[in-house]
């Protein structure tokens, strides 16, 4: 409302309420007020304040009478503020003063005399006992007031008869210093005590305070105080007040009194009535004593263990989570919704809760500004998992402010982790950075990356002396203090032991906004950020609530709300989160209604556990998105105004983001949503009680160790498993919503005569190059595999990388120093677009509960359609094209751009892409094109990629998969089995054990299945694997010993893999077959492998298709395998800017096979042999190749075609470049001589 009048303000709500209405909505009232007083200026903060605070509602006819009569005042204050030369005025009756109180020419602030407008004076008749007759305080005569003394106006008028003096200054001590005298006449509040002020701040004006008799007094500090009436909650709130320690008593001004509490005073003979302007309810009556109005407040008189007296309950000490009473008394001076504890009270709960030992001497040094020094300590393990499966919590404390922030943790190694969160959140919300960091020694504090982390970013970690915990007190002092409110909410609510980590957040949300001693009674939460925080809105942890559910009833007939336990505050809403017991589902809303003295597992008749017996939880609630909170036409709104109020002006929402924290964050933890919940089951197991570390020492429960176990995070195989974990729960939101913000389906009616889908959950553990975890990935899949062709798909094919180009690629980009992007699409099915009519079930845990019964139309090609994987790299490619892209002819998943002296090269592999050339900027612009198209995340550096770890050095790159290997080992039993030399054994026996068929056919395929995927990086096991998959439709005994021989020699090579290096970029090949090999059909193997320099790109170890009649007829058919593979790896090289100046050679072994290929000679031994093997003659001819002879000996291909004695096989397995990584950095090659490299 700026530069407009109230009268102006109100007619244009007015005209918007109109226009709404006139459309046919309806508009609640108590929305329009609340619109109203979001408007106002920050003038009207205080009437704002009391409007929401008030008990009783107000109507709209009423809100615009007080908010004209309150513009009056806001203008009336801003003159006076305007006026910096005014003095503060207090006026005091003393019968030898001269000057009267009521002349406006006395004051120096003309408007401070004027008597408000809610100021009114009642006379009442003189019969009556004439003690109870008024004395005025002018004239000193009986049987009228000040205010109606004819002399008021009198500049010059003196009584003429000699009385006791009234004047405050000389006032004898008949009035306690607590109580409060009424002066019309003062223009502020007035204190000689300091304490009466919150947060007084010094003044450094030059006003001073003018008295009757003339003098001025000096202002030592101003603030604003609180003043609680008597048998009623309601305070009196006294802004402007001054401190003036020269003055005897406190002085109210009548004037700022009820300007600033929409109160009127009325006075009369016998004394003055407050009442409230809203109810009008008389607050208090005050008598008249020698003459002047005093507001007398009663001390509050101790408890006789002897008396009777009527108990009266007061929230507030169990709101703000059992604090001392000292603690309360200072905030309900401070703030007005807190009304003070009686003292002392008995609290049985903090009697059980908070016993302990006596503390130590602290520590005298402080730090000077906030972050300068952070104490950090993990506790842990809880005696029972939480809700969200968290074990652990650490702590971040602020040395200067003593403000905590604490965040759950499922391992002690995720502190790391934690720390960076904090650092980045203090960096953000405070520009600045911690300097220095207490902890004790625990190894998630001294761990080799903490320290790495706080040597980059400087910071000093100080670490307390072993077994000396006083040394990390602040600390060790906060568990004990966080875990005594945390004990003692459990205990006042009955909650099982399982809540244990809401009841933790609560109690640091609380404690961060209780005054604390170590800082002079100021709160951590008001000493770091400046302002005093809101407790309007604070409940009673556990109690009896009721959310407004109304959109998430079945139709209008049902129940409005539902009996639901109060949790926590959301740190990510301005609301409340309610816990519905029966259904497991969790809301978080502002429209709540509570029952602060009823807690509802309290009650033995509702079948839950005892508050001090491990409890059997129900499945954790799951966070969910209903597709009806995504759509813009239902897109449900957070509200931002004041305190959650009990009012239904808009839906709960049980959407809940993962938490962030702000200013005013308290806590960093996931909060959990809906799930199936099953009745507790009572328990009669022996309660576990909370473990920490006190300063006389460190607790810890005995460990009993299993060496054989080891820690691991399976991955669920189906929705009802993933449900029970927050990490899992939490990707599948994250999922759910991307689909959904890509517009991925509508919800439709379900069609007739058309084929529904179904739709499943997946799940994947991905982890980074050293095997730690990144993420947990879920995923929402069709289950495509009920497709019906010309239905709902059409083509299918979609082409990926050759392994060999992934190789060439990156040789060719480690010889030419080019940098090397890898690009993962987040989502990348989701950009394909559907041109057929395809429909699915909605996912399970996500189901619409506004319309459960409708099914998903996809628009977009979601993962698990047959078409999906052609419909994305159509979409992709088509964007590449028009960039400037080509496609390769040799292999069609490899992107060419050529542009002028600019050359890039794309590969695709489904969503995993690599990106490398010769020109920076011009990869940077189609980086720039492609993340504005998709959603693109790009690692500079590639490190693992299709699960290759990719290491480099200055002169090399390793490529291996240790990670998964051992994975293999893991899966198949053999973490610590013993190594073998070689992947197969050079002796075979047979028996008739051996060939029986193996007893568990089903991990014989997952294992050897597995190890065909690791052989793309280990030609060494290449002839090994490739025997054993022969056997897959009937593996037999004898096929599992040589299984077990392959994985005892993959334990004892774990860290080998294809070293790349620098070379001249020639093809070179060697080729071999073994006659005859297989003793069953009697078939021959065939080897080859292909080098780009002295890095081998290209291997083969296959079962030839049909019986040889000779070695030489063996020779020749693997010659024309190698042959072929050549051809296609010389195109590549081609497209890829590699020239192959002469032609490849080709090592063969077997001289009539090299004879046959120049010339057709041994007619009678080979006319069998069909004809496109001869095509060798062609590019013999052509020049392309040339086949030249090698000893056996020398041939490297020797070691694809059979099995080999140890030192046969170590000396071929180094020809082929096969190195570990400490081989890599160190320069030592075991096993390997300078003449034993490929040349």
């Amino acid at each position: 409302m700026k530069e407009s009048t109230m009268q102006q303000y109100l007619a244009k709500i007015k005209s918007i309420v109109d226009t709404i209405a006139a459309s046919g909505s309806n508009v609640d009232q108590e929305d329009i007020i609340l619109y109203i007083l979001n408007g106002l200026p920050s003038a009207y903060n205080s009437f704002k304040t009391s409007i929401r605070t008030s008990l009783l509602p107000i109507d709209l006819d009423t809100l615009y009478s007080l908010l004209c009569s309150e513009e009056v005042h806001v203008q009336r204050e801003t003159s006076k503020e305007s006026n910096t030369t005014t003095d503060s005025v207090a006026c005091y009756s003393n019968a030898a003063s001269t000057k009267i109180r009521n002349n406006k020419k006395y004051f120096k602030n003309k408007n401070a005399a004027s008597t408000p407008s809610s100021f009114t004076t009642v006379n009442t008749s003189q019969s009556g006992s004439s003690n109870n007759r008024p004395i005025c305080q002018i004239c000193g005569k009986p049987g009228h007031v000040a205010i109606n003394c004819w002399h008021r106006c009198n500049l010059n008028y003196a009584p003429t008869t000699s009385r006791q003096s009234r004047a405050l200054l000389a006032q004898p001590s008949s009035t306690s210093n607590q109580d409060w005298v009424l002066d019309s006449g003062a223009s502020s509040h007035l204190t000689p005590d300091v304490s009466n002020i919150n947060y007084p701040s010094s003044y450094r004006g030059s006003d001073v305070v003018s008295i009757a008799n003339g003098s001025s007094l000096p202002i030592h500090n101003t603030g604003q105080g609180i003043l609680p009436l008597p048998d009623t909650d309601r305070k009196l709130r006294l802004s402007n007040l001054l401190h003036v320690p020269s003055l005897k008593h406190n002085l109210l001004s009548v004037s700022k009194l009820t300007t600033d509490n929409s109160i009127r005073i009325c006075f009369d003979a016998n004394g003055f009535t407050i009442k409230d302007l809203q109810d009008h309810r008389s607050l208090l009556h005050g008598r008249l004593r020698n003459g002047l109005y005093q507001l007398q407040l009663t001390p509050n008189e101790p408890i006789s263990a002897l008396q009777t007296t009527k108990s009266t309950f007061n929230p507030w000490h169990a709101r703000l989570g059992h604090p001392h009473n000292h603690a309360i008394s200072i905030l309900a001076k401070s703030v007005d919704t807190i009304k003070a504890v009686p003292s002392p009270i008995v609290c049985k709960v903090c009697s059980m809760a908070k016993s302990h030992k006596l503390a130590f001497s602290n520590s005298k040094t402080a730090s000077s500004a906030p972050f300068q020094l952070i104490h950090s300590d993990v506790w842990g393990p809880a005696p029972q998992e939480s809700l969200d499966d968290f074990k652990y919590y650490v702590l971040f404390i602020d040395d200067y402010t003593r403000f905590c922030w604490i965040y759950p943790l499922f391992y002690k190694h995720e502190t790391l982790t934690k720390f960076k969160n904090f650092c980045n959140l203090i960096s953000n919300q405070f520009n600045t950075k911690p300097k220095l960091l207490r902890s004790d020694g625990g190894g998630e504090f001294t761990s080799t990356d903490f320290k790495t982390f706080l040597a980059q970013q400087g910071i000093i970690h100080q670490i307390s002396c072993p077994h000396t915990p006083e040394q990390n007190g602040v600390a060790e002092r906060k568990h004990r203090h966080l875990l005594e409110i945390t004990r003692t909410l459990l205990l006042t609510a009955s909650l099982p032991q399982r809540f244990w980590d809401e009841s933790l957040f609560t109690a640091n949300y609380l404690i961060n906004r209780i005054p604390s001693k170590t800082l002079s009674y100021q709160t951590p939460y008001h000493k770091l950020h400046g302002t005093v925080p809101s407790y309007a809105h604070l409940r009673i942890f556990g109690c009896l609530c009721f959310p407004w559910l109304k959109p998430y009833t079945a139709n209008k007939l049902s129940p409005r709300s539902d009996e639901c336990t109060f949790l926590v505050y959301s740190s990510a809403h301005k609301g409340y989160k309610c816990y519905n017991m029966s259904t497991g589902k969790i809301f978080i809303s502002r429209h709540v209604v509570f029952h602060e003295q009823i807690f509802p597992y309290a009650s033995d008749s509702s079948g839950n556990l005892p508050p001090n017996s491990p409890d059997t939880c129900p499945t954790p609630p799951l966070l969910l998105i209903p597709h009806s909170t995504i759509n813009q036409n239902r897109q449900l709104h957070i509200t931002s105004t004041h305190s959650p109020s009990t009012t239904t002006a808009q839906p709960t929402t049980i959407i809940h983001p993962t938490p962030s924290l702000t200013n005013s964050s308290d806590t960093a933890h996931s909060i959990h949503q809906q799930a199936p919940h099953p009745e507790p089951v009572i328990t009669s197991a022996p309660s576990h009680p909370m473990i920490t570390r006190l300063k006389s020492g460190i607790t810890k429960p005995r460990q009993l160790l299993n060496l054989f176990a080891t820690e691991t995070n399976p991955t669920p195989l189906n929705f009802s498993q993933a449900a029970k974990h927050q990490h899992w729960r939490s990707a599948m939101s994250a999922e759910f919503l991307a689909l959904q913000q890509q517009g991925t389906w509508s919800l439709v009616p379900p069609p007739d005569n058309k084929p529904v889908l179904g739709s499943k959950w997946t799940y994947k553990i991905k982890t980074l190059p050293s095997g730690k975890i990144d993420k947990y990935k879920a995923r929402l899949v069709a289950q495509g595999f009920s497709q019906q062709f010309g239905i709902n798909y059409n083509e299918t094919f979609s082409p990926v990388a050759k392994v060999p180009t992934i190789r060439i690629l990156l040789t060719l980009a480690l010889h030419r120093n080019w940098r090397i992007n890898q690009l993962d699409v987040s989502n990348a099915f989701l950009h394909g677009e559907l041109s057929e009519d395809v429909y699915m079930r909605q996912p399970v845990g996500f189901v619409d509960p506004l319309l459960p019964n409708h099914v998903c139309k996809l628009h977009k090609s979601i993962y698990g359609l047959k078409q999906s994987p052609r419909q994305w790299f159509k979409k992709l490619t088509t964007f590449l094209l028009q960039f400037g892209f080509r496609f390769s002819r040799s292999d069609p998943s490899l992107l060419l751009y050529t542009h002028k002296q600019i050359h890039l090269y794309f590969l695709i592999y489904v969503d995993d892409i690599l990106l490398t050339g010769n020109d920076n900027p011009t990869m940077q612009r189609l980086l720039d094109h492609l993340n504005a198209t998709f959603q693109i995340k790009q690692m500079q550096d590639v490190s693992l990629y299709l699960g290759i770890q990719i290491t480099h050095s200055s002169d090399c790159i390793l490529l291996q998969q240790s990670h998964y290997a051992t994975k293999i080992l893991e899966k198949a039993g053999f973490s610590t089995c013993t190594p073998a030399a070689t992947p197969i054994t050079s002796k075979s026996t047979q028996t008739d054990f051996n060939t029986q068929p193996y007893s568990d056919p089903q991990l014989y395929h997952t294992i050897a299945g597995s190890l065909q995927y690791l052989s793309i990086t280990r030609p060494d096991i290449a002839f090994a694997v490739n025997s054993i998959c022969q056997h897959m439709h009937n593996p037999t005994v004898r096929d599992f010993q040589a299984l077990k021989r392959l994985l005892r020699y993959i334990k004892g090579t774990l860290p080998l893999g294809i070293r790349i290096t620098r070379g001249d970029l020639q093809l070179r090949t060697f080729v071999d077959a073994d006659w005859a090999a297989d003793s069953m059909d009697r078939k021959s193997i065939t080897g080859h492998c292909t080098f780009l320099g002295s890095t081998i790109i290209s291997w083969c170890s296959k079962k030839q298709t049909t019986v040889a009649k000779s070695s030489t007829e063996a020779e020749y058919r693997a010659l024309s395998t190698a042959v072929s593979e050549v051809i296609w790896l010389r195109r590549l090289a081609a497209e890829l800017q590699i020239p192959q100046t002469s032609p490849t050679v080709i090592h063969c072994d077997n001289t009539s096979a090299i004879a046959l290929a120049h010339n057709p000679v041994f007619h009678a031994r080979t006319k069998h042999i069909e004809i496109d093997h001869h095509f060798i003659r062609d590019h013999l001819d052509s020049g392309q190749i040339s086949v030249i002879h090698l000893s056996s000996i020398d041939q490297i291909a020797d070691i694809f075609t059979k099995s080999l004695t140890t030192t046969r096989f170590i000396s071929l397995r180094n020809k082929l470049n096969i190195q570990s990584s400490n081989d890599q950095f160190e320069g030592r090659y075991k096993h390997i001589n300078s003449s034993d490299q490929v040349n």
